[in-house]
């Protein structure tokens, strides 16, 4: 990405986090945040990705005490651990567990998923959480030298991880129900501009790298639902915003962490807010059979235009495929 375009994308960052918390004012401010009710779900199994802090956290719990065998995936055995213990004690559930997964190093994606399939467990719900922003120096380069931070840990991996699940989500089909597939986008994906190269190498400021990471899995989502259609799979795939909420993703912003401690109640979403709009993907009957969806506050919305661009979702995936070392699945739909 050239250096005016990187410019370009972190002033839009800003513009549209600025342009997310004041729609969450105002909703605040109208008394619109009600949690939703859901159906519940026994016997259904759900992999949440980053789900041992934060949303993904949020997550694990509402669809734990909801009746699901929960596996929460992330890259701190301890915080994933005491994840696990707390989910099993506010909601009574013995069918919550953690496994490691590293989703900044692909040879930890592919033993993940072997582990996973081994098992021989359907997916009924794969939602791809992970997420960092502004990550410290990594200590390994694991799709190769150079390359971009957010994009390997926040697309690339569940790229892979997504590709290598794809028989357990086939068997978590059927009986009149899709498996569903969930990927976290953001807002700021439309601080990128038309036209901009996704780009896998790093290039300075680093939010911009956040940004684009964020649009790539927006494009992957769109992408993914036509492909496991293409491939007869009963399976849907969308994108979820989920707003901006008060978690540790801005551990490294402290211009954002100052603002949520001056007016963090009203600005921002808690956890469990933030989760409403994943969970409505994951579990809303009305979107049985139904995905290529761009979801924000627990509704479909409207992503940014370059997002339905067939070409741009086309290159994205040939790029990532030949990246991961994946035979490219989507080379049948055009």
């Amino acid at each position: 990405m050239r250096w005016l375009d990187a410019v370009r994308v972190v002033l839009g960052v800003y513009a549209a986090g600025a342009r997310e918390i004041l729609v969450q004012l105002v909703r605040r401010l109208r008394g619109g945040f009600v949690e939703p009710e859901f159906p519940p779900q026994p016997g259904r199994v759900a992999l949440v990705t980053g789900g041992s802090e934060g949303i993904g956290f949020a997550t694990a719990k509402r669809l734990a005490r909801l009746g699901m065998h929960v596996i929460i995936a992330a890259n701190d055995d301890v915080t994933g651990t005491e994840a696990v213990r707390q989910i099993r004690k506010e909601t009574l559930s013995d069918t919550v567990e953690f496994l490691h997964l590293d989703l900044g190093s692909l040879s930890s994606v592919r033993e993940f998923a072997w582990a996973f399939v081994r098992r021989g467990l359907p997916l009924h719900l794969l939602i791809c959480n992970a997420g960092v922003m502004l990550p410290p120096p990594p200590l390994h380069r694991p799709a190769g030298p150079g390359f971009e931070e957010h994009l390997v840990t926040n697309f690339l991996g569940h790229f892979l991880l997504v590709h290598l699940l794809l028989g357990p989500l086939g068997a978590g089909g059927g009986a009149g129900r899709q498996a569903r597939v969930l990927l976290l986008g953001s807002a700021v994906h439309r601080a990128v501009p038309r036209g901009a190269e996704l780009r896998f190498r790093p290039g300075p400021p680093a939010l911009a790298g956040y940004a684009v990471s964020k649009l790539a899995l927006v494009l992957f989502a769109f992408r993914l639902h036509r492909v496991l259609g293409a491939r007869g799979l009963d399976a849907s795939a969308s994108a979820v915003d989920p707003g901006v909420a008060g978690t540790g993703l801005f551990r490294r912003a402290p211009d954002v962490r100052l603002l949520r401690a001056l007016l963090g109640r009203l600005l921002f979403k808690t956890p469990d807010e933030a989760a409403w709009t994943t969970l409505y993907g994951a579990l809303a009957p009305e979107l049985e059979a139904v995905g290529g969806l761009y979801l924000h506050n627990e509704a479909p919305a409207r992503a940014l235009g370059a997002a339905y661009d067939p070409a741009l979702q086309r290159r994205l995936w040939a790029q990532s495929c030949e990246l991961v070392g994946l035979p490219d699945l989507s080379r049948d739909l055009e």
